[in-house]
This record gives structure tokens, sequence and C-alpha cells, in this order.
């Protein structure tokens, strides 16, 4: 029995299933780390107990905040929005990675490959952990994360994977989006001076000529992107599981937070019902 708030609720990571549940979310609510440019999310209590008798609530968000998932509409005109992803892409197996880097160090096809390139299957859920995720605050890690570059979009293209899941801010490298000199960008103006200082005196314009080319290449072909993994994650890295992490039925949706859930089953003894007729 595991009892919160005075309720019992049967079953804990050791329940009558004999599945493990693992959470891979950050935490989401007031004042949750944000992209530079968003709006706070807002929470307004509509009704509570003294007023009403119960508990409604009203949020106000984006949907690329905390850990989420990108449809691929939402960087690449014409293509599927969340609600068109067929079902299936939201559930799978798959393995969870470890390859640790530092600020602004690149993700690289060769990285991919070396850490799990004989372990990879094709449909698989790449879950890549490089350890920013405990650096998940409001401050320096939207700007100093690191990154994937073009090279690891096409190993996932190449392998086949399904959906790829990462503890960084997006789907590419921070300053190949508007936080460096992209699009809208650069939000954080000051950051050119400090990546000329930092690279040994390249233009950041040079080394990241292109406005998320990861995310293109990952969307133009299939595969979603989990940002901002978290939670447990160190716990089932090096470790292969089946995930769940589905969104919204929100029509024409850009995206969705979501519950990223891994889940082991050191039994072997579940199995998935036959839908026959009780």
């Amino acid at each position: 029995m595991v009892k919160i708030r005075g309720i019992d609720f049967e079953g804990n990571l050791d329940n009558s299933m004999g599945l493990n549940f693992y959470n891979l979310s950050h935490r989401f609510g007031f004042q949750h780390p944000n992209w530079p440019y968003f709006q706070d999310v807002r929470i307004e209590r509509i009704h509570y107990m003294a007023k009403s008798g119960v508990l409604s609530q009203r949020i106000t968000t984006t949907m690329h905040a905390t850990t989420h998932i990108d449809a691929p509409a939402h960087v690449v005109q014409g293509t599927p929005f969340i609600d068109e992803v067929p079902l299936p892409h939201f559930f799978g197996s798959g393995i969870v990675v470890s390859i640790p880097k530092k600020k602004w160090e690149p993700i690289t096809g060769d990285d991919l490959e070396k850490a799990c390139g004989k372990s990879i299957r094709k449909g698989d859920v790449l879950i890549v952990n490089t350890g920013w995720h405990h650096q998940y605050e409001d401050g320096d890690y939207f700007a100093y994360c690191p990154g994937f570059v073009p090279s690891a979009g096409h190993w996932l293209v190449e392998k086949g994977v399904k959906v790829v899941g990462h503890d960084t801010q997006a789907n590419d490298h921070p300053l190949a989006t508007a936080i460096g000199p992209q699009r809208n960008g650069p939000l954080l103006p000051h950051l050119a001076d400090e990546y000329r200082e930092w690279s040994g005196g390249r233009d950041w314009k040079d080394d990241f000529p292109e406005w998320e080319p990861v995310h293109n290449i990952l969307f133009r072909n299939g595969i979603l992107g989990i940002e901002n993994v978290g939670g447990d994650l160190d716990a089932v890295t090096g470790k292969r599981c089946t995930f769940a992490f589905f969104p919204w039925n929100w029509d024409r949706g850009d995206g969705c937070i979501i519950r990223l859930v891994a889940i082991t089953d050191p039994s072997q003894a579940y199995r998935i019902e036959k839908g026959e007729a009780y």
C-alpha cells in the first residue's frame, strides 16, 4: 500500500503487474524553467474549496515547455500536426544511452555510433543522456546546452529510429536556434562574443549557418523529438526499456507537454491483452 494524503493507493514499483515505472519528465507548473522569450505559465484557480467546494484550474501555457514532444508541423510547413501522428509513434521499446557533454559541445553522428551503433534497432525509441538534465534550472541551461548537429540527424534517419529524446533544450544545438543568430534571433546577443572566445575566434554565423537543421532532417523523415527529458533518467541509462509518452488529441497541435515514462519488466511475465470479448 502507498498512502498519500490519507488515501491508500494499491501498488508501487513492485506492483501486481510486476512492472517498474520511471518518470523521465521534468516538473510542469508555476515558474518552471522557460525558453528565453516565452511567457511564464499562468495557472489560475477558477473554483476552490472555500468558494465552490471543488477545485478547478485554468492553465495558459506554450506546449513547448518542460518535457514535451514536437509535431513535425512545428518547424516544417505542410507536415503532420500532433493529432495526425499515428498513435504507435508514442509507444515502443528502445534504449537510453549515455553521451556526456559539456557547454556547447556538439552531439554528432559519430557520438551516437560509438554509444549505441551495435545496440540500436530499426523502429527504436532512443533517449540520450548528456547529463544536462541536472542543469535544468531557470538560468544557463537553455543558452549553454550541448546539442545535435546535422550528422546526428542523418545517423538517426539511417538507423530508422522512430523517436529521439534528449536532456537538452531542443532537437538542435542552441546556437542553431533563435537563441543564436537564426531566424528571429539572436535572443541572447551577448553570446556572440562569448562564443568567439570559447571557440578560439570563430564566428557563430559560420559555425551555425542553418536554422534548426536537425529539426528539419528529423521531421521530414517522420522522426519526432522529445526535448528536456529529465526525472529518473539516470536510473534507466544503459538499459533497454519500453516507453510511453502520449500527447493530447489536440487538433492542429504543434507539439505537446508529455509525461514520458520508461517501463521495465524484470519478471518477463507481463503480456498485453488480446482484446477478446469477456
